[in-house]
């Protein structure tokens, strides 16, 4: 088999695809199955309770090949927070810091990932990484952990460092920085216009940190950093993700994009380049929030390693990338059992915790 076969192939495993419903339908199972989708996102409307989510997990996991899928979340706390009804409530992450307790913050991250790592979820988006540094910024504010550098770092390695605990792969966000900012990537493009010095110093520092406290994953901000790169914003740079955060920042573990449906993309670079640029980049793996854009992606990208315009040997280092993940920090899977998701979710216990903010 040639690479671009081989490649062809497997192409679905730098997918993370969304899906509707409460249950995955056939239709949909049958196309994780025969595309090889590397995982999913899960939101609001695919969640009842956590019984439910965690069959609905199972359901999902039926579909994989050699390995788990990785199955993620946005729980960050506060209004990002997509299991809530049974789940132990977790406050936003200004409130968190508040406490000045980095080992209280432990604490919480700890609790939030046994009880996601109990339905199933391997991999959560969270903790946001962003210094807020714009009181203007509809997107940030309080998800933020402070406004200076050594108060967001120090949180932010806790939270790392606390979901690894029950082997739940944090993921920070957003890269370079989403905290000075005054639009919201969701509906435009936002510009930042701060000098590379100034990133150095300020934005990266809780980025680098946290790798270093073990974090294996990092998602990419739809931003555009006119003096990094006047043309794409970072999750489409090949200036930003491979000499500064590969090169500079030596981080050689998985890249995932942001959502690649918000506007700030869609209405800028196409929906059908935006998946090959992003890989192209350095992103080994594309979020997409619902199955049809997925299946258009996947579409676009087949596509693209047929005619050259995308090189093989992207998507196959992308593919070994989150395999080889996959392989170090995830058991082999197995089904939940119910009776004893609902005795770890929501815990009296849990709950003690969080009244230690008080």
């Amino acid at each position: 088999m040639s690479a671009r076969q081989e490649a062809i192939k497997n192409l679905g495993e730098v997918l993370l695809m969304g899906f509707s419903g409460l249950e995955l339908s056939a239709e949909t199972a049958t196309f994780m199955k025969s595309a090889r989708i590397g995982g999913t996102i899960l939101f609001s409307p695919n969640y009842d309770s956590p019984a439910q989510v965690a069959e609905l997990i199972d359901e999902v996991q039926a579909n994989r090949h050699e390995l788990p899928m990785w199955i993620s979340v946005d729980h960050e706390g506060g209004k990002v927070q997509r299991f809530r009804k049974g789940f132990t409530r977790i406050p936003d992450a200004a409130t968190i810091a508040a406490k000045n307790s980095p080992n209280l913050a432990f604490e919480i991250s700890s609790l939030m990932a046994r009880e996601l790592a109990s339905v199933g979820i391997n991999l959560n988006f969270c903790p946001v990484a962003d210094i807020n540094t714009n009181p203007k910024n509809p997107v940030i504010g309080a998800r933020s952990f402070g406004e200076t550098e050594e108060q967001v770092s120090k949180f932010v390695s806790a939270m790392v460092r606390g979901h690894l605990t029950h082997g739940v792969q944090p993921c920070v966000k957003h890269f370079p920085g989403h905290g000075d900012t005054s639009v919201d990537s969701h509906f435009a493009l936002p510009k930042v216009t701060t000098p590379i010095e100034t990133l150095r110093e300020r934005e990266l520092k809780p980025f680098s940190k946290s790798f270093k406290s073990g974090c294996n994953m990092v998602m990419t901000a739809h931003i555009l950093f006119p003096h990094l790169d006047p043309e794409f914003p970072a999750t489409l740079s090949q200036k930003i993700l491979r000499p500064l955060l590969r090169d500079e920042l030596r981080f050689k573990q998985i890249i995932i994009s942001d959502d690649l449906e918000m506007s700030a993309i869609t209405d800028h670079y196409g929906a059908e380049d935006t998946p090959r640029l992003a890989l192209q980049a350095g992103c080994d793996l594309l979020i997409y929030r619902s199955e049809k854009t997925a299946r258009a992606a996947h579409e676009s990208l087949v596509k693209a390693l047929e005619s050259g315009k995308l090189a093989p040997e992207i998507v196959l280092e992308s593919i070994a990338r989150s395999r080889l993940l996959k392989k170090s920090e995830l058991k082999p899977y197995r089904s939940p059992v119910i009776a004893e998701v609902t005795k770890i979710i929501g815990t009296p216990e849990h709950q003690a915790i969080l009244d230690k903010l008080s």
